[in-house]
């Protein structure tokens, strides 16, 4: 292994048990109740209409679909996403991180990373968690798998849209809750392009059906799970290394334009 692959490696570790506590403050626990809440509220509901004889036998998918894939992980992503290297940018702090020579395209997913381990845990339970609600075992963990690899792209995506753009949240939300949510009007070509896509492929079933009347809709495909999951991986991954080109490009000091986007 060569010197810069090791340096690489060390300033990950380094840098992720270094910032790893954050995620025990406000914004890991906000991140935390997105995921669980949606389950265990639903459980309790689920409960609750067992009593009376009135409940939904399809409790699980609508709420994996309609909840979970289409609302909650686009909103984890957009509130964990500035809490990477873009909070250092705009306080001002990166600097201190760089008080010892580290290789610098790397912080973005050193500190990148500790968000997603921490929210892919809790939308692993979370996906687990539709087992209480009905879904079958097999189907739950497609499912969980679903949720933490479209987080790990998502994320990727996120992280460098606020790193490259001053308003790269509100361009993030335009992507997750815009172009992701007309994807049933798409051509096909077009549908493999959303995260949307991915999650449905992955998981094995779809959030709904295109309505009779809605004309412009094109044909509903799948890809195959291996290709979704490599899509989704490969895609992270080549956001990952472009963050960390752009930080390499960015010029960094205590003062300057460069907080400012």
């Amino acid at each position: 292994m060569t010197t810069r692959a090791l340096s690489a490696i060390t300033t990950v570790r380094a840098v992720a048990l270094g910032y790893a506590p954050r995620a025990l403050q406000a914004r890991g626990w906000v991140l935390c109740a997105l995921a669980v809440l949606p389950v265990a509220l639903s459980f309790v509901g689920l409960m609750i209409g067992r009593q009376f004889g009135n409940f939904d036998s399809r409790l699980a998918l609508h709420l994996f679909h309609g909840v979970l894939a289409a609302l909650i992980l686009p909103i984890m992503v957009l509130v964990a996403a500035p809490g990477g290297i873009r909070e250092d940018l705009e306080q001002r702090t990166l600097p201190l991180i760089l008080v010892r020579p580290v290789p610098v395209w790397i912080l973005p997913f050193a500190k990148g990373l500790v968000w997603f381990v921490w929210g892919a845990l809790w939308l692993a339970a979370a996906g687990l968690g539709l087992m209480a609600l009905g879904a079958n075992p097999a189907s739950a963990l497609l499912q969980a798998l679903a949720l933490v690899l479209a987080f790990w792209a998502e994320l990727a995506f996120m992280s460098l849209l606020v790193l490259v753009f001053k308003r790269g949240t509100l361009w993030g939300a335009l992507v997750l809750f815009g172009w992701e949510s007309i994807l049933r009007v798409l051509p096909a070509t077009l549908q493999r392009l959303t995260f949307l896509h991915h999650i449905e492929s992955i998981s094995g079933s779809r959030g709904g059906m295109v309505a009779d009347w809605e004309i412009l809709a094109q044909e509903q495909i799948t890809s195959p799970v291996a290709v979704s999951i490599l899509a989704l991986v490969l895609f992270g991954a080549l956001c990952w290394a472009l963050c960390g080109w752009k930080l390499q490009r960015t010029p960094v000091g205590l003062a300057g334009r460069e907080a400012e986007g």
